[in-house]
C-alpha cells in the first residue's frame, strides 16, 4: 500500500507542480503584489494539494471505482430494469445534492434563487440525465444522436430565456453543467457505467462504458434555465470576500470543519446506499468490503486535504493575479489565463481516474499523455477565450453556440468510442480546482475591467468554456487516428499492389 501511494503522490507533484512553479514565478515580477504571507500559505496549499490529490486517487482506486463497478453489474444481473433505475435515479439525486461545488454554485445565487431549491432542481435533473444514460447502455441507443437532441433542446431554452429578458443567467446555467460533476461522482458514475456495460456485453461494450458524465451534465443546465424563467427582477451578484484573511486564523477551523461537513455528508450518502445494496443484492465477500471502506477513508482524508487547500491557498491568489494584472495589461491576462488552462487541468483529481479509465478501456489505444494533451491545450484555449470575452464584453453564446454545434458535428465523423470520451472530458475538466482557481481568476480581470456589475453575465461562463473545448480537442485526435488508419492501409495496400511477382515464392 505504502508503494502505491507514493506512486500516487509522485503522479500529483508532477500535476501541481507546473502551477505551483508559474505563480511562484510571476509574484517575482511586478505585475502582481503578493505578500510573503500569501506567498507562503500558497506554496504549503500546494504541499497539501498533492497530498490530498495522491490520497483521493488511490481512494477512488480501491473504493469509489470497485462499488460503481459492483452496484451497475450486480443490479443488472438482478435483470430488474425498474429497479436499476429507480436506485440509478435516488443515487444521480443524492450524490449531487451533497456536491460541494453545487453549494458554492447555489450560494452566489441565493438572492433570486431559493439555495435549497436550486440544489434539489439540480440534483433531480442529474438524476434524471443518469436514467436516460443507463437506458441508453441498456437499449444500445446512440450517443451521438442523444446528445444532438439534448444540446438542440438546450440551445431553445436558451432563445426563449433570451426572449424573456434572462440573458444573464445562461452563463450560470451552463456552468452548473461542469460543477455538478465534481471529484465525488465522476469516480462512482463513470464505474457504474463501466460494470453495467461489461455485463450486459455486446462488441461496442466499451463505447457504451463512457458518455454517463456527458449526458448527466445536460440536466443541471436544463434545470436552471427552467428555474431562471420562474425568477422575477434582475439577478444580483456580490463580490465575496477573497482575502486570504478570511480563511485563515480562526477561520481556518471553520473552513476546514465546513469541507469536512461537506465531503462527508457527500460520500455517507453513497456508502449508505451502498450498505443496503451489499445486504440486498451485492453480497459482497468481507475482504472486499474491507479494501473499499479503508479506500473511503483514503478518499475522505484526500478530499478534505484537497478542497481545504484550494479554498485557504488558491482561491485568494487566483483572484488577485486576475484583478492585478488586468490593471497593468489586459493582454498579459489572455496569455496568463492559456497558460494556467494548460497546467490547472492536470491537477484535478478526476482528470486521472477518467485517463486510466481511458487507457484501460481502449487498450492503450488513447494513451493517458495523449489525454492530458489533448485537455490541457483544450482547456489552455477555452480560458484565453474567456478572457478575450470579459475584455470585449459579448455574449457566451458567441461561443458556445459554434462550439457544440463543431463538436456534435464531429461526432458524426469519429469512431463513436472518442465521441463518448470527449463529451466524458468535458464534465470532468471542469473541476473543483477550475472552479476554485480560474474562476476567482477570471472574476478578478472582470471586477477590473467591466466592474462587479459585470461579472455574472461575463466572468461566470468559465467553467462552461472549460467544459466545451476538451470535445473538440479530443474528438480532433480522434478523427486524426482514423486518417491516420486510412493512411496505413492505403500505403499497405499500394506496396501489396506494387510488389515484384518475382520475388513470390511458390511451394510445391
Amino acid at each position: 500500500m505504502a508503494k502505491i501511494l507514493l506512486a500516487k503522490l509522485k503522479e500529483a507533484l508532477l500535476s501541481v507542480l507546473p502551477i505551483t512553479l508559474i505563480v511562484f514565478i510571476i509574484s517575482l515580477t511586478p505585475l502582481v503584489d503578493l505578500s510573503v504571507l500569501e506567498i507562503a500559505v500558497f506554496g504549503v496549499s500546494a504541499v497539501f494539494l498533492v497530498l490530498g490529490i495522491g490520497l483521493f486517487n488511490l481512494g477512488a482506486d480501491l473504493a469509489m471505482t470497485p462499488m460503481g463497478e459492483h452496484v451497475g453489474s450486480g443490479l443488472t444481473k438482478s435483470k430488474k430494469l425498474k429497479i436499476l433505475l429507480s436506485v440509478c435515479f435516488v443515487m444521480g439525486v443524492l450524490i449531487t445534492v451533497a456536491e460541494p461545488d453545487l453549494s458554492v454554485l447555489a450560494e452566489q445565487v441565493k438572492a433570486v434563487m431559493n439555495s435549497t431549491v436550486l440544489i434539489v432542481t439540480v440534483g433531480a435533473g442529474v438524476g434524471l440525465f443518469l436514467v436516460i444514460a443507463i437506458m441508453k447502455i441498456v437499449f444500445k441507443k446512440s450517443l451521438s444522436s442523444l446528445l444532438m437532441f439534448f444540446y438542440m433542446m438546450l440551445f431553445a431554452f436558451c432563445a426563449i430565456m433570451i426572449g424573456c429578458g434572462k440573458v444573464d443567467f445562461i452563463p450560470l446555467a451552463f456552468d452548473s453543467g461542469g460543477v455538478t460533476t465534481g471529484p465525488i461522482t465522476v469516480p462512482f458514475i463513470m464505474a457504474l457505467g463501466v460494470g453495467i456495460a461489461n455485463t450486459i456485453g455486446g462488441r461496442n461494450a466499451n463505447e457504451n462504458s463512457f458518455g454517463l458524465i456527458a449526458l448527466c451534465s445536460i440536466g443541471p443546465m436544463i434545470a436552471v434555465m427552467l428555474l431562471s424563467l420562474t425568477t422575477k427582477g434582475d439577478l444580483g451578484y456580490n463580490l465575496p470576500d477573497y482575502s486570504m484573511s478570511a480563511n485563515l486564523g480562526t477561520d481556518f477551523w471553520w473552513t476546514l470543519l465546513g469541507t469536512l461537513r461537506e465531503v462527508s455528508i457527500a460520500l455517507a450518502l453513497i456508502v449508505v446506499f451502498f450498505a443496503i445494496l451489499q445486504f440486498t443484492v451485492l453480497k459482497l465477500p468481507k475482504r472486499k468490503l474491507a479494501q473499499i471502506a479503508i479506500g473511503i477513508i483514503y478518499t475522505l482524508l484526500g478530499l478534505l486535504v484537497f478542497l481545504t487547500a484550494v479554498k485557504v491557498g488558491f482561491m485568494p491568489v487566483g483572484f488577485k493575479l486576475g484583478q492585478q494584472i488586468a490593471e497593468h495589461n489586459k493582454a498579459l491576462v489572455i496569455v496568463l489565463g492559456f497558460i494556467l488552462g494548460m497546467v490547472v487541468v492536470l491537477a484535478e483529481p478526476a482528470v486521472h481516474v477518467l485517463n486510466r479509465q481511458v487507457e484501460e478501456i481502449t487498450g492503450g489505444g488513447v494513451t493517458k499523455l495523449q489525454m492530458l494533451l489533448a485537455l490541457s491545450i483544450g482547456v489552455g484555449i477555452s480560458i484565453g477565450l474567456s478572457i478575450i470575452r470579459i475584455i470585449c464584453g459579448f455574449s457566451v453564446l458567441y461561443y458556445l453556440v459554434p462550439g457544440y454545434l463543431l463538436s456534435l458535428g464531429l461526432s458524426f465523423f469519429v469512431p463513436k468510442l472518442y465521441t463518448a470520451i470527449a463529451f466524458d472530458s468535458g464534465g470532468v475538466a471542469s473541476g473543483p480546482l477550475t472552479s476554485s482557481f480560474i474562476l476567482p481568476l477570471a472574476i478578478g480581470a472582470c471586477a477590473t475591467i467591466a466592474g462587479e456589475s459585470g461579472i455574472l453575465s461575463l466572468a461566470f461562463g468559465v467553467v462552461a468554456m472549460v467544459a466545451m473545448t476538451p470535445l473538440i480537442t479530443i474528438q480532433i485526435l480522434g478523427f486524426k487516428a482514423v486518417i491516420s488508419s486510412k493512411v496505413r492501409q492505403k500505403i499497405t495496400m499500394k506496396r501489396i499492389l506494387s510488389a515484384d511477382d518475382e520475388q513470390i515464392i511458390y511451394f510445391e
